[in-house]
């Protein structure tokens, strides 16, 4: 493996409408981000994601750019945008934007340019077909409901979206499209960008010619999905912006990747992959049901571990995955991984230990490194997220009771990570001196920041404790490049891997509130990490207290 400037880093997202507002106005904003860095400098991350900050409608909270060369005001100014990138670089952080560039906005200037004259250059950039009464050009369901067809203002035609309305597709297949991405790109990279996230990047390849599929739902359509499993080809177009893009900068890239075919994760992540890394989302996805979220299966202990390690034996030493516990997309991991009777900051910290040690780059989610929580919702206004608001829908036409579709909302709910940033126990938890733009969750008086960086008993100090273990000189080689070996992987409510490079580190939790035993195949050397005071053992015995995890050296 070709070792690179970004494999021993730790990744932090930033939610920048939910971080920290510096004038009062209910929306975080990136003065805000910036007045922030020596917490996230002091956490000891490295490099920071931030979420989409161009200007945009914000129809689906800033995925929907209509101007990708701007900062949107709500956020600040491009010369904001300009000191971030400078201030980041003091202190030796990297600074990725999100790319988002299977759809743009419908107030793009490309788009508008489409209605007025579909049949020339700016139609060419958008998946148009002519519109034909009582008849769809196909079934494909959008990810936020109903048709992935919608009229053209203006025109005899309709446009493709796969996700909101307002996110026309771009047509990657037209080479016009794809220099001007490549042109953004690249203006972006010479600003001082340390890289992108890139967002539903397997969506830029349709199965072409469009055809419908098998509905799978009594609303006579079907999921995009069966679309994107028969669409073939998209290397030419991953490579082709590697090579013209991310490759001439060193630049970082992390892919958000579905769908992958089975043999091409080395085309994507290995030495000369599209991508730097991909996030791992076997956890996040495990239990989907094409019914919908109220249909999803809940994950046990004992699916985590599995999808965890199904993950790593996929990658091997091909490449470097993402591994995360959450993101803006979904619940907070602690709600979802963790049984509700259960969640407290042992468990936490069990969590984050046997996360963060696994094969791969960490990236934690805002708010994670407190433990922050699902946010209790007791209606439907409550809840801002355009998805979670169709599910409630779905839910609903099922046959279940508002309730019922309600508690099943709430438990996948984007607005569960994009709840406030937690500061402090004062009004808002610190967030902002003026009304928030969502509901900040009540528990901020428990769970904030300035409550637990003095404390080296909560789960802020534990994560600071695994970051500093990462970065360790003596165990870097190890955590970083060694490889992982599952142990005792029958054991019900157990996870445990080694890491074995340089020296040999054996990570073990107790994933329940029992207690259980475990026989050590060899004496430890060192005690690197622990969540509970004690070690409980006789001669190489350990009994493993409730949600107990242990860093061992072998």
């Amino acid at each position: 493996m070709i070792k690179k400037w970004w494999h021993d880093k730790v990744a932090y997202q930033i939610y920048p409408k939910s971080f920290y507002d510096s004038n009062g106005d209910g929306i975080g904003d990136i003065p805000g981000i910036i007045s922030k860095l020596d917490y996230l400098r002091d956490l000891g991350v490295d490099i920071l994601w931030l979420s989409p900050c161009y200007r945009s409608p914000l129809a689906d909270q800033g995925y929907d750019i209509s101007d990708y060369y701007s900062i949107d005001p709500r956020f600040g100014t491009m010369a904001d945008m300009e000191r971030l990138i400078a201030e980041a670089k003091k202190r030796d952080m990297y600074i990725l934007m999100d790319l988002v560039v299977n759809h743009c906005s419908d107030e793009h200037e490309w788009f508008r340019k489409a209605c007025e004259d579909p049949d020339g250059k700016y139609g060419r950039f958008f998946y148009l077909r002519d519109k034909k009464e009582g008849e769809l050009p196909t079934n494909w369901r959008s990810y936020f409901g109903g048709t992935v067809w919608e009229d053209l203002p203006g025109t005899d035609k309709q446009y493709l979206h796969v996700f909101h309305k307002k996110q026309p597709d771009l047509n990657w297949e037209n080479p016009e499209l794809r220099e001007e991405v490549y042109k953004n790109i690249n203006w972006w990279l010479d600003k001082g960008l340390g890289g992108f996230r890139i967002d539903a990047i397997i969506n830029i390849k349709k199965a072409l010619p469009f055809r419908s599929y098998p509905t799978d739902r009594d609303d006579g359509l079907c999921s995009i999905d069966a679309m994107l499993e028969e669409a073939s080809g998209i290397g030419a177009f991953l490579s082709e912006l590697r090579d013209r893009t991310f490759k001439k900068y060193d630049a970082f890239s992390v892919g958000e990747v579905f769908h992958e075919k089975p043999g091409e994760l080395p085309d994507f992540i290995g030495d000369n992959g599209y991508f730097s890394s991909m996030f791992d989302f076997n956890e996040a996805i495990f239990g989907h049901s094409e019914k919908g979220w109220y249909d999803a299966s809940p994950i046990t202990p004992d699916d985590y571990k599995n999808c965890c390690f199904a993950a790593q034996e996929k990658t091997g030493k091909i490449g470097f995955l993402s591994n995360i516990i959450e993101n803006h997309d979904g619940p907070r991991g602690v709600s979802r991984y963790i049984p509700e009777s259960d969640c407290c900051d042992r468990s936490k910290k069990m969590l984050a230990a046997l996360n963060f040690m696994l094969r791969g780059i960490p990236f934690i989610y805002q708010g994670q490194e407190l433990g922050m929580e699902n946010l209790p919702f007791s209606s439907i206004d409550e809840v801002d997220d355009i998805s979670s608001r169709d599910e409630y829908q779905v839910a609903l036409h099922a046959g279940l009771s508002e309730a019922e579709a309600l508690r099943a909302v709430a438990a996948h709910s984007r607005d569960n990570a994009r709840t406030p940033m937690q500061w402090s126990g004062q009004a808002n938890a610190g967030f902002t001196d003026g009304t928030p733009w969502l509901k900040v969750n009540p528990n901020y008086t428990s769970i904030n920041a300035a409550a637990q960086i003095g404390d080296e008993d909560s789960v802020y100090a534990f994560y600071k404790k695994l970051i500093a273990l990462r970065k360790n000189p003596v165990y870097r080689e190890t955590v970083v490049y060694g490889t992982l070996e599952p142990i005792w992987r029958e054991r019900h409510n157990l996870m445990a891997y080694y890491r074995k490079g340089e020296r040999t580190l054996l990570v073990v939790g107790n994933f329940q509130k029992d207690t259980q035993e475990i026989t050590l195949p060899a004496p430890y050397k060192k005690v690197l990490l622990n969540n509970d005071k004690n070690i409980v053992e006789h001669d190489e015995t350990i009994t493993l207290q409730g949600y107990q995890v242990l860093i061992l050296e072998m």
